[in-house]
């Protein structure tokens, strides 16, 4: 039996890198997933994949910039499943740049993407596992860059930082309702999103501007992530609650 056997799921910006791998890992564990995202032929990719290896999904095309709309993503979830157990609040943007040269514009997309549209994904999931009668998952994709700092990361870093403390807060407050709300903190991960600063060494080794210093000595690959994503919303981690693991290869302990 899958860990998430029988469960319904959501993962926001499940078209690419970790919310992809984890959308496809989900299905693998029994899960009926629902991905979201902006790009549809990406979307019904991923679904005609889990589909071919006996699962079953749905592609909500969403931006979650647009709150008004997220409310309806749950809603299609339940009307297609029945329920929601597991929400994985993935979608994501990078960028950066030394603090003088960031504007307003660049401040808006960062906070409005990976901040202000998790915190509304969150009331909506939460409202509906309480409409259910209580218990549940909600999962946050953070970045090890909550709890470390590194040049021309600020806007991002508080973003993620805002994450963190998010996840928490709402532990606390919707523990008592049987729903646990964690995060994860990624260090550089091998996606799309990453591939074009990733730097291939003579050695055969691969390194980014953001990467140095991990003791492993590599980046990360999507599925390591979503390895660990998949025990933070299933039944093995019922008592974790109101954490933010970092899963960095140690570069935080350095």
């Amino acid at each position: 039996m899958g860990l998430l056997e029988g469960k319904v799921a959501l993962v926001t910006g499940g078209t690419s890198g970790i919310g992809r791998a984890s959308a496809v890992l989900f299905a693998h564990e029994g899960a009926k997933v629902a991905l979201t995202g902006r790009r549809a032929a990406e979307g019904e990719a991923v679904v005609a994949e889990i589909a071919a290896a006996g699962g079953e999904a749905i592609f909500i095309q969403a931006d979650l910039t647009e709150i008004d709309a997220i409310p309806s993503i749950v809603g299609q979830v339940v009307a297609r499943f029945g329920r929601l157990d597991a929400a994985f609040n993935n979608a994501g943007i990078s960028g950066g740049g030394p603090i003088e040269t960031l504007d307003e514009a660049r401040w808006d997309s960062l906070i409005d993407t990976n901040l202000k549209a998790h915190f509304f994904a969150l009331k909506a999931e939460a409202a509906q596992m309480k409409k259910q009668g209580g218990g549940g998952a909600i999962l946050f994709n953070g970045s090890v860059l909550a709890s470390i700092a590194q040049p021309g990361t600020s806007i991002y870093s508080a973003s993620k930082g805002g994450i963190v403390s998010l996840a928490r807060a709402a532990a606390v407050e919707l523990g008592p309702h049987g729903i646990r709300v964690n995060s994860i903190n990624p260090s550089i991960t091998r996606t799309e999103m990453t591939a074009g600063r990733i730097v291939k060494n003579a050695d055969g080794t691969e390194s980014h501007p953001l990467a140095y210093g991990i003791p492993l000595g590599r980046l990360a690959d999507a599925e390591e992530m979503a390895q660990v994503a998949l025990f933070l919303l299933s039944d093995r981690a019922s008592y974790v609650n109101g954490q933010a693991l970092v899963v960095d290869g140690g570069q935080s302990a350095v």
